[in-house]
């Protein structure tokens, strides 16, 4: 099936799955343009970074897009963002919506409202179309696994309870002792013993530990995404066959997975 054939039938104009991908555009050029003007580094990643080299943009079933940066530039965007974002579009992170419990960060339409199959935004301030955040740091897998150990009894307390109230007072006692306690620790004794590892892997807590190199990372170069030259990994292809294997292979369209239960627009 070709690039057309599968746009046609997956995310043809005017289609909500492709109105959700040109908000998300929409906003990830805002995103890049903040970057640009602070000399932030980031690259697309995941699904989004398949999309752009098999197809220059979205996987047509895609309804996400995801961008991944080093912690040391993700926080400095933490920093800018909230001063430099237009009024319709929100930071996203424990910071600004105090249920929110990821450890990576969401920039949110204010213009659209969704709803995800996991319910896990049913009480957070924010629940606009998206994008995601993701802060990479240099750290041995087996420790990233043990951080998200530590705070994978956040997701079930949330993904069960029937009291919300009382679930987010154990969520958040389970993320401020990571955030604030654990995770500090556990970076500082990596620099205290000056671990080096080539390595790089999702902040700590964040449930994905697919580990990136830091040879097919940097330096980034640029790829065409619906239409604009964006960044991605230096060897996308290795990396990406590291993680995925046959990448350029479509799955089986018979059996995807979409992440929105429920989305309108409440403005163009």
């Amino acid at each position: 099936m070709n690039h057309k054939e599968l746009r046609t039938r997956f995310n043809p104009e005017g289609s909500l799955l492709r109105r959700q991908q040109m908000r998300m555009m929409e906003i990830l050029l805002e995103v890049d343009r903040i970057c640009k003007k602070h000399d932030i580094p980031y690259w697309l990643s995941s699904g989004t970074l398949i999309g752009a080299m098999r197809h220059d943009g979205f996987i047509p079933w895609d309804d996400d897009l995801d961008i991944e940066m080093m912690r040391k530039d993700y926080l400095r965007l933490m920093e800018v963002l909230p001063k430099e974002l237009p009024e319709w579009l929100a930071l996203q992170n424990n910071d600004t919506d105090p249920n929110y419990f990821y450890f990576y960060a969401k920039v949110r339409d204010r213009r659209s409202r969704m709803l995800e199959q996991n319910g896990y935004d049913r009480l957070w301030k924010e629940q606009g179309i998206y994008i995601d955040i993701f802060p990479m740091e240099q750290h041995p897998i087996w420790l990233h696994k043990l951080t998200e150990k530590t705070v994978g009894h956040m997701y079930k307390i949330w993904r069960t309870s029937t009291d919300d109230k009382k679930a987010i007072k154990s969520v958040r006692r389970i993320f401020d002792f990571n955030n604030k306690w654990l995770f500090p620790c556990l970076r500082a004794l990596l620099s205290i013993f000056n671990f080096h590892f080539s390595i790089i892997t999702s902040g700590m807590g964040i449930p994905f530990h697919n580990p990136r190199y830091m040879e097919e990372i940097f330096p980034l170069t640029t790829h065409l995404f619906e239409g604009h030259q964006l960044p991605i990994p230096g060897n996308a292809d290795a990396h990406l066959r590291r993680i995925y294997g046959d990448y350029m292979q479509l799955p089986n369209l018979e059996k995807l997975a979409l992440h929105v239960g429920k989305l309108e627009f409440l403005s163009e």
